[in-house]
């Protein structure tokens, strides 16, 4: 199962906020996709991914939104 959150139009740190209560939701081995405005989002997740130990499977950005792919892990850092 796969999971989408829409973050556009919040800043930092609400998208990281955001991805943290939409992972805190699935099952391990699940995926979100994140879609954010904020351009510091691309600092942030891949941190955010570092320092809690989820996986970032993928990162793009198109038209001013960036989109991030994070598997969840077993269990936070």
């Amino acid at each position: 199962m796969s999971k989408t959150l829409d973050a556009r139009g919040y800043n930092c740190p609400i998208p990281v906020l955001k991805a943290r209560k939409a992972l805190s939701e699935l099952s391990d081995g699940e995926e979100l996709t994140l879609l954010a405005t904020d351009p510091a989002s691309a600092i942030d997740i891949p941190h955010f991914c570092n320092t809690t130990g989820h996986t970032l499977i993928s990162s793009d950005e198109e038209d001013d939104v960036f989109s991030y792919k994070i598997r969840k892990n077993q269990t936070e850092k």
